[in-house]
């Protein structure tokens, strides 16, 4: 297999299948009709491996790859399923921090290009069962498995988890989970199984009685991670981190009632290495010192409010680059932005990216210093330029900007 056959295999995924990361909604096929058929036909591989479930709308791949952190540093095989990736393809799935092989992925999607013609699954379903086949073939002793979008209708929700988790509920997707909280919540909650252990990280007395009822009409037993108390740190910065390691050791102390050993030492370690062990990166990520340079993927109203919270905590000029995708509610992140900044305004370079000139006129309602950039690039390059070694650069506001940023430039600083 050279690299251009790699490439053109998982370009006939991406046409083959729309993408909700670049297609937006018209990608989304809600139910587990597709998924179930494509398991079937690749024989079930999802019920030969043990599987964590990690729901909730923002803290689910620092979640499970810290959990993933702990698990390798206690001698476990770990399977780990994220989306979306930020580079290449292979970061959606790995194994003890190393993407699958692009051998793998080619073969596999070979392999796809045979599946009965009534099937027609989304492209999160593809790289749902090439996940569970891939942990299958590796024979890992676990597999974490993050929700793509909701949850009872997700197609990663026909796992049979070990214990599941819902980090946290806010508003995101509404045009297709729903306008409220509750809805919301009700649809995160749609991964609690009979008997199956569901820790909840929300302090959100609502979401909380949401995901504790729809727990108690399960039998299965409800875990409230927020009443954990923890000085455990993270490599993974950002003040956000404190409440993801509280479901983290919640989902730990549920894998040790069934006789899976972890110590105090493989939680710490775990911890403290989840970059080295699991290659993860997007979230509050020190790109360079010089000048201070972070990348945050935090995208919605919530996540984003953590994030500009912790910046305003930085005292430094800040040159801020951002850029959105179409569905995404500008005057909502207007009324969050950072202050003492300078902001860069780019368009993603996806189908789904919003060019800034679309929503101009709340930059200007906004009364804020910016600059309008036809890509992510050209922004990060003016704001290097303009920016001293006594002030930073954020970029974020969404995954594709970071992802899009540390393509083009993460090579050439390492």
């Amino acid at each position: 297999m050279t690299k251009g056959q790699y490439q053109e295999a998982v370009d006939w995924l991406f046409v083959q299948a729309p993408n909700y990361q670049t297609d937006g909604l018209k990608a989304y096929k809600p139910g587990l009709d597709n998924i179930t058929k494509l398991c079937s036909f690749f024989g079930n591989p999802q019920e030969k491996i043990q599987c964590i479930h990690i729901g909730g709308t923002n803290g689910k791949g620092s979640t499970s790859n810290m959990l993933a952190s702990v698990l390798q540093e206690a001698g476990y095989k770990v399977g780990l399923y994220n989306s979306p990736h930020l580079i290449d393809f292979t970061e959606r799935i790995k194994v003890n921090g190393k993407n699958c092989s692009k051998e793998f992925v080619y073969h596999f999607i070979q392999k796809l290009k045979s599946i009965p013609e009534d099937i027609l699954p989304s492209f999160f379903e593809f790289t749902t069962i090439m996940a569970f086949e891939y942990f299958y073939q590796q024979k890992v002793d676990f597999a974490i498995i993050e929700v793509g979008l909701g949850g009872r209708l997700d197609s990663t929700n026909i796992i049979k988890p070990l214990v599941a988790a819902i980090t946290n509920v806010q508003l995101d997707h509404q045009n297709i989970l729903g306008d409220t909280i509750e809805e919301i919540a009700s649809e995160k909650a749609g991964i609690i199984k009979a008997h199956i252990p569901i820790i909840s990280g929300d302090e959100n007395e609502t979401v909380k009685n949401i995901i504790h009822q729809t727990a108690g009409k399960e039998n299965a037993p409800f875990i409230d991670a927020t009443i954990i108390h923890s000085d455990l740190n993270s490599d993974l910065k950002g003040n956000y981190q404190k409440k993801n390691i509280r479901v983290v050791l919640a989902l730990i102390e549920e894998l040790k009632k069934i006789n899976i050993t972890v110590s105090e030492e493989n939680i710490e370690m775990g911890l403290l290495h989840v970059r080295q062990n699991t290659g993860f990166i997007g979230r509050w990520f020190e790109f360079s010192k010089d000048p201070l340079t972070i990348c945050d993927t935090g995208h919605n109203q919530a996540g984003l409010e953590y994030v500009f919270s912790q910046l305003n905590c930085i005292d430094k000029h800040k040159h801020v680059i951002l850029g959105f995708v179409n569905d995404k509610k500008i005057d909502e992140v207007m009324a969050l932005l950072p202050e003492n900044s300078e902001f860069y305004f780019a368009k993603p370079s996806i189908s789904r990216g919003r060019h800034p000139e679309d929503y101009e006129n709340l930059l200007q309602d906004a009364k804020i210093s910016y600059t309008i950039f036809d890509s992510v690039q050209e922004a990060y390059l003016s704001a290097k330029e303009q920016c001293t070694k006594e002030e930073m650069i954020f970029i974020g506001g969404s995954n594709f900007v970071v992802g899009e940023f540390l393509e083009k430039n993460l090579e050439i600083s390492e």
